[in-house]
């Protein structure tokens, strides 16, 4: 016999209450020696820890900086056994709950409109997109690519004057629900290339010559999750079979060394990687559109946060592309003109060397695919607002960042065939 609850009580079991994330911290450590790097790995099997750098406990190494999260009833214990094991320690957030709150520093102009300068959820991004097409209609167009796994729409802006029989640069943001500062550079990008035509001399050139495929955001359903339930949030929210976890990593689920690391193969785990390769919807929505556009697209440009890096292949091997001095030498001038605007200090290098190694990443699938220069942005900051970015950053962030992707795509205009 079912049971049938009154639809009051029913809407009420429905509806679950935003997790809340009072009095709980985000510790940095750096182990001195393997004994010490062994005891932050042994901590994250017995401790609930977040990994908010690197993204898994399975990383962590001799001289690394490590940042993870600790619940209010783990920190005190966490922060005991770090002082029992004499390990230097920062605090780097005391109370997640109001840093959360004070990631909106910035004011509405009007309230419940699309900013710039403010976060935007998912309903004020696809308003946006429509607004971008209308008025600008012999520069945007809105692709459907596909649709998430709660069917909500993935939405590409093509932006160009030209066919698309031309070169192009296929740009993704958002593939990880709580980066926010990765969907406002998207969304910065394709204001600023529309407003700027026919007044900047390079963004003309590269407009009248090539187009921009601009993926807002990757990972839709993560993303409103991630502003209506749990701001800490990173995976899809897809249903695993034989597991109460949500989610997969999407980009852990890329067609590319994706069975390498035994590490992801749990789906309670933020790194995920999917019961098997481009399983994800969104992922195969991605792979098959880039897929039948490759003979056009020169470049592949996914932005991530937090830790200020520019990032070329591999992440699953620490073998050398082909091309790597041409990727080198594009990264290096790329953060050096990042930095000309504010001194953002940016470092650059293969994934698996400069960051950590990866498995079923996009921007690895991508260079096997063909396409030979791809590029990962690691955005602001270097791990003391980690992913909640006060909004009085996002256009600094979004301005430095600019100069870089211009210059890489100049770089694709002039040199590459």
């Amino acid at each position: 016999m079912r049971l049938l609850l009154p639809l009051g009580l029913l809407a009420t079991t429905l509806a679950i209450a935003p997790v809340r994330f009072d009095r709980e911290k985000v510790f940095r450590v750096k182990p001195q020696d393997e004994q010490q790097a062994t005891f932050i790995k042994d901590l994250a099997k017995t401790n609930e820890l977040d990994f908010w750098y690197p993204d898994a406990g399975y990383h962590v190494a001799v001289n690394m900086t490590v940042d993870f999260r600790v619940s209010k009833k783990e920190s005190q214990s966490i922060q005991s056994a770090l002082d029992q094991k004499k390990m230097h320690y920062e605090i780097l957030i005391n109370d997640l709950q109001e840093e959360i709150e004070e990631q909106f520093d910035v004011t509405e102009a009007i309230p419940g409109r699309h900013s710039y300068a403010k976060y935007n959820n998912w309903e004020k991004i696809v308003a946006w997109t429509e607004k971008m097409m209308e008025k600008h209609p012999e520069m945007v167009s809105r692709i459907k690519i596909g649709s998430t796994v709660e069917d909500n729409p993935l939405y590409v802006l093509k932006v160009g004057k030209k066919d698309k029989h031309t070169k192009a640069i296929f740009m993704d943001c958002g593939i990880h629900a709580r980066e926010w500062i990765s969907p406002a550079f998207c969304q910065w990008f394709v204001y600023q290339a529309t407003k700027s035509y026919g007044k900047n001399k390079i963004m003309t050139k590269l407009l009248d010559r090539m187009n921009f495929y601009v993926l807002p955001v990757f990972n839709v359903d993560g993303y409103i999750w991630s502003w209506t339930q749990d701001r800490m949030w990173r995976k899809n929210r897809s249903k695993n079979r034989n597991s109460h976890c949500i989610g997969t990593d999407l980009n852990r689920n890329f067609n590319v060394s994706w069975n390498s690391s035994p590490n992801t193969n749990d789906p309670c785990k933020d790194v995920y990687r999917g019961p098997a390769p481009e399983s994800e919807k969104e992922t195969r929505a991605v792979t098959n559109f880039i897929r039948s556009h490759v003979r056009s697209i020169r470049a592949y440009i996914t932005f991530h946060a937090y830790s200020q890096m520019l990032l070329f292949p591999y992440g699953y091997t620490p073998k050398l592309p082909p091309n790597h001095e041409d990727l080198a030498k594009v990264a290096k001038i790329g953060t050096n003109v990042l930095s000309t605007r504010y001194e953002t200090h940016y470092i650059y290098g293969p994934i698996a060397s400069t960051i950590y190694p990866t498995s079923g990443s996009s921007l690895d699938w991508a260079y096997d695919l063909g396409i030979k220069h791809t590029f990962a942005f690691e955005l602001r900051d270097k791990g003391r607002y980690g992913f909640l970015l006060p909004e009085s950053r996002i256009k600094p962030t979004c301005k430095e960042t600019m100069l870089a992707v211009k210059f890489i795509a100049k770089y694709i205009l002039r040199h590459i065939s």
